[in-house]
C-alpha cells in the first residue's frame, strides 16, 4: 500500500496495535531478512496466551537463519505452483481467487484512500496487505487516524470473516516452522482486537 499521509501521533495502545499489525503484516509479506530476523529473536512475552505466542516465536527465530525461512515461505506461500496456503480473503471466503471480497474491499479501500502500491502485483485481499491497512488506518497515513468504529467495521468486514481460519491451518501447515507460532500469534491477536472492538465500538 502506498502511504498518503505522513503519520500522526496516536495513543500508546494504538501505537502497540498498529506496531503488532505492522508486525504480522511484514512476516507474511516475503521472507523476513537478517535485521527482522533479529527484531523477532528479541521479543518477549508474558503468560498470556499472545505473550506465550510471541515468546515461542522468539525462541524458533534465534535458532533459524534468512535461507532457512526463505525456504520456508515459498514452500507456504510461493511453490512451484501455489504455495501451500492461499493467504486470500477471496479464496478463504468462495474458493476462488479475484471473486466479490476482493471488490468490496477495493470499494471501501477507495472510501479510505488507500492506494495500491505499484510495485505490489497481489491481490489487495492477501492477508499481509489487509493486516498493513488496519496498522495505515490507525497510524494516519493515509489522512488523519480512522475512527474506532470504522477500523472496527473494516475488521469485521475483510478480516474476521476468515484470517482466524487463515492463522490456524498456518498453526498446523506441513511447510510450518518460524510460521507455525507466527500463526499463534496472529490468532491472539485477532481475538483480542475482536473483543476490544466488541466492547467499545458500539
Amino acid at each position: 500500500m502506498t502511504d498518503a499521509a505522513p503519520e500522526l501521533q496516536i495513543a500508546e495502545e494504538d501505537a502497540l496495535r498498529a506496531d503488532l499489525y505492522d508486525f504480522l503484516s511484514a512476516l507474511l509479506s516475503g521472507p523476513p531478512d537478517k535485521s527482522m530476523l533479529s527484531r523477532a529473536a528479541g521479543l518477549s512475552g508474558d503468560d498470556s496466551a499472545l505473550g506465550q505466542a510471541v515468546a515461542t516465536m522468539a525462541r524458533i527465530a534465534r535458532a533459524t537463519n534468512e535461507k532457512a525461512v526463505e525456504r520456508e515461505f515459498n514452500a507456504l506461500f510461493i511453490g512451484l505452483s501455489r504455495g501451500e496456503l492461499m493467504p486470500y480473503a477471496s479464496y478463504y471466503l468462495t474458493g476462488f481467487l479475484n471473486e466479490k471480497p476482493l471488490a468490496a474491499l477495493r470499494g471501501d479501500m477507495a472510501a479510505l484512500r488507500i492506494t495500491r502500491a505499484p510495485n505490489v502485483y497481489e491481490p489487495e485481499d492477501n492477508i499481509a496487505s489487509l493486516l498493513e491497512m488496519m496498522a495505515g488506518m490507525i497510524r494516519g497515513r493515509f489522512g488523519d487516524p480512522v475512527p474506532v468504529a470504522r477500523q472496527k467495521d473494516f475488521f469485521f468486514k475483510h478480516i474476521a470473516p476468515w484470517a482466524e481460519h487463515f492463522f490456524s491451518d498456518l498453526e498446523v501447515a506441513q511447510n510450518s516452522v518460524l510460521y507455525a507460532p507466527v500463526g499463534t500469534v496472529g490468532k491472539a491477536f485477532l481475538d483480542i482486537e475482536t473483543q476490544a472492538f466488541r466492547m467499545g465500538a458500539e
